[in-house]
């Protein structure tokens, strides 16, 4: 059985150095014969230097052994010929597979060729996705063809290769879901082997081809003569490069020195006057200057080790690759390489140099920037089919706005011919929206997975836990439910359990942080009285609880046939809570914000956060499942323990803030006022009324109620048989654009519109305007005799699809969701609403003199002092 040849390059290169070092780890550890797995074993442990004889005397001990004979005066070995057991062997052909033929009009056989010398980080991730689009779309364009994603192992560098980073690197690409046709390990495939450390024999093959074509020579210049020659050109401000000395050295020469048993190099006979050209798929027409950018450039080192950019010639034309699509970084790399295939008369691949990906600070993408590893994406809960969308998107576009894809859309969409040469911002916030994205259009059951693994990896989990148990499977559905809303990433979720588990509120008064929301809201002293009446509703057994036998029922998929008709909740903890608090609210004289508020951080902790009944259900579900659930790990505090630390904590409140600000009487004149003021505060002439906030005033429907959400729109027509009507499709993020009608024909031009990003209030009923059926209203702000109308702007960076939010109103709580679209229309929301939506002087459009927010920041209108709507 012949030992694998890169275990002997090992023991050369050890040779050469005059030493084995010192703390040596063989590359080719996973695929030498089980008969030398003694010999390599000892390399792993520390050894001390020894001389190179006692190395040269370990190499003939290893022969003797295995039946290898070498003639080392010519520097590297040679197998004896009688030896015929041999593993796979790979052999140079004879003819290369795209040999006469054109490579762009081949099936496309694509490969990413990864150094196991690290983990893959995000540019090797970007540019394996895009080799693996390209073959796939090659194998549904070429079906029954060698169209082929090839995954090749460029092992070469012996001091940096190791198996574990092959085995992360081919984790991260199948985490990835980049998965190969053709690689190492393969069965029945007609290229390999794929790890180049395999591959010797055809690299010793090509190079004695180019030595007996004359192609290449043999160079002796010692390491001393090298550094010596360097020097000298350094001196006189030349760039360094080999001088030639032995290109055309008297062949009788070259015999004495290969007699005497000199060591030497293999160098590659650059063309006198040659130039390489190519025809780059995103560069554009790249040439060199060969002889004076290369000069005579090394093969095969005198350890007998074939260069890097040899072997990647070779492997590229043996293997019949069509396109090398890789990193700008590789573009010089391309004249060795070119030079290399045109003198084994091998044809060239296309080749397609991408652009870096920068950091915010357009630098060179790295470790100061934060995670550059897939791994560590992945542990930060980013979904694999989010992180390749929006590495598609680094350098790539399809032409349209659409930055959301199916990876089956990618493969249908992605062209090289659109990736642009400009480098590309790694911009982490936009990734968290792309992922948010795809959580979106994701059921919660096909969340829960990467939900699970986030938990464990938190410690949420004891570390004996059956992760198949029915409550390790409950606890995580209710933590995917209660957050996928709000999560950017998987992550997301478990940091929020852990909080909803704990409890935020300190242990006295005096704790909470100085003109802290929480401090002010218990200084108006509705929190002392919520807070004492929620106490003795728990003493007494009246407080309503979640229903142990039922708890799940807080968490129903919105999609569940589960919703009460009658109450609309979607169980009856939920029902019966509200009932509750809206008989507190009569009881206690107080709703709204100054009810929920201090209930909510009674009973939670905190100031905001989801619906208090799927807080409180979940805090169940983890008390239930403490055989599985470590409880004092993660924080748990049960809700037993939360009363009496509320206890405690009213004990603390001073006397002052124990009793609501203003007497009876005041707050019955207040909603006397409230009653007969309905229009917008600016409007109201008295300075008294003006000067307070108009939200304690205000008595109609909550801003909540409304679905109002960034849109596109993407098609404008006019209305056949409406001469004031436009017709217009718009995006809303619900994957169909929606078809609306708008009256805005008299004020604007379709150029004006489409294209834009706009404001659509979406939870209006369908209804048909002239026949055309307008599921939706587009906002618009105007001016005071309506003469004047414009489209209300969202910032440019707002996300399509994303819900508008007003400060100080809880949007995310159950509470906070928007009404169903029969109950807009029934109890005519909207219209109540409506006199409050105005804008500011500045043209900010507002509620209550609160301005429209997204993620990005305010909206804004061309009007001031206006009405929206």
């Amino acid at each position: 059985m012949l030992v694998n040849r890169s275990v002997v390059m090992v023991f050369l290169t050890a040779v050469s150095w005059g030493r084995i070092s010192s703390a040596f780890v063989p590359a080719s550890r996973s695929f030498v014969t089980k008969e030398s797995s003694a010999v390599t074993a000892g390399l792993r442990r520390r050894r001390a230097p020894c001389s190179g004889e006692s190395a040269q005397s370990l190499i003939e001990n290893l022969q003797r052994e295995k039946g290898l004979f070498r003639d080392f005066r010519h520097g590297h070995f040679v197998v004896s010929s009688d030896v015929t057991e041999r593993n796979q062997i790979a052999e140079l052909p004879s003819v290369f597979p795209l040999e006469g033929k054109i490579p762009e009009e081949e099936p496309p056989r694509m490969r990413f060729a990864p150094s196991p010398t690290g983990s893959l980080h995000v540019g090797g991730a970007r540019t394996a996705l895009y080799n693996w689009l390209v073959a796939k779309k090659g194998q549904m364009d070429y079906p029954g063809s060698n169209a082929a994603f090839v995954l090749r192992v460029e092992d070469t560098d012996v001091a940096r290769s190791t198996k574990e980073s092959e085995a992360s690197v081919i984790a991260d690409l199948k985490w990835l879901g980049l998965i190969w046709d053709e690689g190492p390990d393969m069965e029945g495939t007609n290229y390999g082997p794929y790890r180049q450390s395999e591959r010797s024999d055809i690299y010793f093959a090509a190079a004695q081809r180019l030595l007996q074509d004359g192609k290449a020579y043999r160079c002796f210049c010692t390491p001393e003569e090298l550094e010596e020659m360097k020097a000298e050109q350094e001196s006189r401000g030349e760039t360094p490069r080999y001088d030639g000395r032995w290109r055309d050295a008297d062949p009788a020469l070259v015999k004495k020195m290969m007699d005497e048993g000199r060591p030497y190099t293999v160098r590659f006979k650059v063309p006198s006057n040659s130039r390489i050209v190519i025809e780059d798929v995103i560069r554009g027409t790249v040439a060199w200057d060969a002889e004076a950018t290369v000069g005579d450039f090394i093969l095969l080192r005198s350890s007998g080790v074939p260069v890097y950019n040899f072997c990647v010639a070779v492997d590229d034309a043996a293997m019949g690759i069509t396109t090398v699509v890789r990193a700008e970084e590789h573009l010089t790399n391309t004249v060795r390489q070119a030079l290399a295939l045109d003198a084994l008369n091998a044809p060239r691949p296309r080749y397609a140099h991408c652009s870096l990906i920068l950091g915010e600070d357009k630098q060179k993408l790295s470790k100061r920037h934060g995670a550059t590893s897939c791994d560590q994406y992945r542990l930060d809960g980013f979904l694999p089919d989010a992180m390749i969308n929006y590495l598609a998107l680094l350098g790539w576009n399809d032409g349209t706005d659409n930055e959301i894809f199916t990876r089956e859309e990618l493969i249908d969409a992605f062209d090289l011919n659109r990736v642009v040469k400009s480098p590309s911002v790694f911009d982490i916030e936009k990734l968290k929206w792309v992922n948010g994205q795809h959580l979106k259009m994701m059921s919660v059951a096909d969340v829960c997975p990467y939900v699970q693994d986030q938990l464990q990896w938190a410690g949420f989990f004891k570390a004996d836990a059956n992760m198949e148990s029915q409550p390790v499977s409950d606890f995580t559905f209710a933590c995917t439910s209660l957050a996928k809303t709000m999560m950017d990433t998987t992550k997301d979720a478990a940091t929020n359990a852990k909080a909803v588990l704990g409890y935020g509120l300190p242990l006295r008064f005096e704790d909470l942080a100085d003109n802290s929301e929480a401090k002010e809201m218990i200084k108006k002293g509705n929190f002392y009285v919520i807070a004492q009446k929620l106490l003795s509703m728990h003493d007494e057994g009246l407080l309503v609880m979640p229903d142990p036998a039922n708890l799940l029922s807080a968490f129903a998929d919105e999609d569940a046939q589960k919703v009460d008709t009658a109450n609309g909740h979607s169980c009856q903890y939920t029902a019966d809570y509200m009932k509750q608090m809206k008989v507190l609210a009569k009881e206690l004289g107080v709703k709204g914000k100054n009810l929920f508020h201090p209930a909510r951080l009674a009973l939670t902790g905190e100031m905001s956060g989801q619906d208090v009944t799927k807080q409180l259900s979940l805090l169940e579900l983890a008390v239930q499942a403490d055989d599985v659930i470590d409880m004092n790990g993660i924080g748990v505090v049960p809700f037993a323990e939360r009363m009496e630390r509320l206890r405690k904590f009213c004990e603390s409140i001073p006397t002052e803030f124990q009793t609501p600000s203003g007497s009876a009487s005041e707050n019955t004149e207040e909603k006397k006022e409230t009653k007969l003021d309905k229009v917008p505060t600016r409007t109201v002439p008295t300075e008294a009324v003006a000067s307070q906030d108009p939200l304690s005033t205000y008595d109609g429907p909550p801003i909540t109620a409304l679905d109002i959400r960034v849109g596109r729109i993407t098609k404008v027509w006019e209305h056949p048989e409406a001469e004031k009507l436009y017709c217009e499709e718009i995006d809303v993020g619900e994957g169909e654009p929606r078809q609306i009608a708008s009256g805005l024909r008299p004020y604007l031009k379709p150029d004006d519109m489409e294209g834009r990003k706009v404001l659509v209030l979406c939870n209006l009923k369908e209804r048909k305007l002239v026949g055309f059926p307008s599921h939706g209203m587009v906002l618009c702000a105007s001016n005071l005799d309506h003469t004047e109308v414009k489209l209300v702007n969202p910032p440019v960076d707002a996300k399509i699809g994303e819900r508008i939010v007003v400060p100080d109103f809880d949007f995310e709580s159950e509470e906070g969701q928007p009404y169903p679209e029969n109950k807009i229309g029934k109890k005519k929301v909207f219209e109540n609403i409506a006199p409050y939506l105005v804008t500011n002087k500045y043209g900010i459009p507002e509620f209550l003199g609160r301005p429209f927010m997204t993620s990005a920041g305010a909206c804004t209108s061309p009007i001031g002092d206006g009405s929206v709507s």
